[in-house]
């Protein structure tokens, strides 16, 4: 089964290096920071996702729309 395309898995995918770099800015924080998700979690597999990629994450709840931002980490 693809977990990507699970109805309770939101949308993500990887960011390039320089929306990494732009995201950092904009937050004035280090990748450190951010929230991790560790490269055995099966979204990340699933993303061929690496250590010390990150992640966008589109979520939606009765609140509206937003994005969060995840590092992966060694795990």
């Amino acid at each position: 089964m693809d977990v990507l395309s699970y109805h309770l898995v939101p949308k993500m995918e990887i960011v390039s290096e320089n929306e990494k770099n732009r995201i950092l800015q904009k937050y004035e924080i280090t990748p450190e920071q951010l929230p991790k998700m560790l490269t055995s979690d099966p979204s990340v597999i699933a993303l061929g996702a690496k250590k010390s990629d990150v992640i966008k994450i589109y979520r939606e709840d009765k609140t509206g729309k937003y994005l969060a931002y995840k590092i992966v980490v060694e795990g």
